[in-house]
């Protein structure tokens, strides 16, 4: 994540600003040019100087304060921005709790789709791919007929709303022995297992080194959850795989992974977007030196993310336990682990080379104004 500065009168923004502290303009986010903009206008449609004057309205979710993302004036288009049309199901937002959880679980999901525009990955929504499109199910537990669990399945990737919660989170990581678990993990993770199904699986040569790497997928998936649930994690885990839950299943392995290697990138864009500086004068050897001048999200090469983000994270980590509370990355980079990141990195790069086009339906995307909403 970068940081953002206003475009009317140099103010200092944040991602999810909606309007400039200093000058008062309104603020909007376009995903096209990664620019945070002020507007200028009307009520309902915008014009942002800094983009030559172009014609804006606010996703519609904005009404419900849950986006801040721009979409291009045009009359009868759809009405939601490259994020919010992934929306299948949301919960009552007539409800004020269920509301806010909405909200929270939005600016988690932001960042998530911020990433993979950023990477350039496939981002197709389930009306121009019903095979293989992303959508989002966010479900409420005590109103669902069924237990709700978080995961994935082709495509739809499903969040309990209770995951918002920040005690209720707290109190599901404690009692899974969890070092680590976040809103925003819980997307990353997710959307490696979708990716996995784009970028690896209809791939022979991404297939192989996957194989080669995380281990036969074809072991029986519900079988090996049920065995981790049942005893511990093996000994020496951590040698080749970046968490215990990892040890699973090779998918698991690499939904992990994945989310890992968005949590480098995103956090290491932030940190150089700071200006952030390492070298401590107590480390003699330069172990702890970093650099931090460069796109993370351009970089290809494994090493150059690791080199910094190994000094990034242990500032990071003991600046949390300098104010009380627990490591920011409780993880190590084991040099096995570390090749496992760099078959992601490859193979996110080289999918952001490509022009991704998807069937779709014929005529205009249809807008499912309810389910989006």
């Amino acid at each position: 994540m970068k940081l953002f500065r206003c475009d009317h009168c140099g103010h200092l923004l944040y991602f999810e600003n909606i309007r400039c502290e200093r000058c008062g303009r309104t603020l909007g986010y376009e995903p096209g040019a990664n620019a945070l903009v002020s507007l200028e206008g009307g009520s309902d449609v915008f014009t942002a100087p800094i983009l030559d004057n172009r014609e804006f309205v606010f996703c519609a979710n904005a009404a419900h304060g849950a986006c801040n993302w721009l979409v291009p004036y045009a009359p009868g288009a759809d009405p939601y921005c490259r994020a919010c049309r992934h929306n299948e199901l949301v919960p009552d937002i007539k409800d004020p709790a269920d509301l806010a959880r909405w909200q929270v679980i939005e600016r988690a999901k932001k960042r998530l789709i911020y990433s993979l525009l950023r990477l350039r990955l496939p981002l197709a929504t389930r009306n121009e791919d019903p095979a293989h499109g992303l959508s989002f199910r966010f479900l409420d537990e005590a109103a669902a007929p069924v237990p709700v669990l978080t995961g994935h399945d082709s495509g739809i990737i499903t969040i309990a709303l209770a995951e918002a919660d920040d005690a209720a989170r707290e109190q599901r990581r404690a009692r899974f022995n969890e070092p680590y678990r976040t809103l925003l993990g819980h997307f990353r993770h997710e959307v490696g297992h979708h990716y996995w199904d784009i970028l690896v699986g209809p791939n022979q040569s991404n297939h192989a080194e996957f194989h080669r790497l995380f281990g036969d997928e074809t072991a029986d998936y519900g079988a090996a959850l049920a065995a981790y649930y049942a005893r511990p994690a093996p000994e020496a885990w951590q040698q080749g795989h970046i968490s215990a839950y990892a040890t699973a299943h090779p998918w698991e392995d690499f939904a992990e992974t994945f989310a890992h290697y968005l949590h480098v990138i995103d956090t290491t864009e932030m940190a150089a977007a700071f200006g952030v500086r390492l070298r401590p004068e107590v480390d003699q050897r330069g172990e702890l030196t970093a650099h931090l001048d460069f796109d993370p999200y351009a970089v290809s090469r494994i090493e150059d993310l690791v080199d910094n983000w190994v000094p990034l994270s242990s500032l990071i980590n003991n600046l949390n336990r300098a104010v009380g509370q627990h490591d920011a990355y409780p993880f190590v980079l084991t040099p096995q682990v570390i090749e496992k990141l760099g078959f992601i990195a490859r193979i996110t790069h080289e999918a952001g080379l490509v022009q991704w086009t998807v069937p779709g339906p014929t005529g205009p995307i249809p807008i499912n104004t309810p389910a989006a909403a």
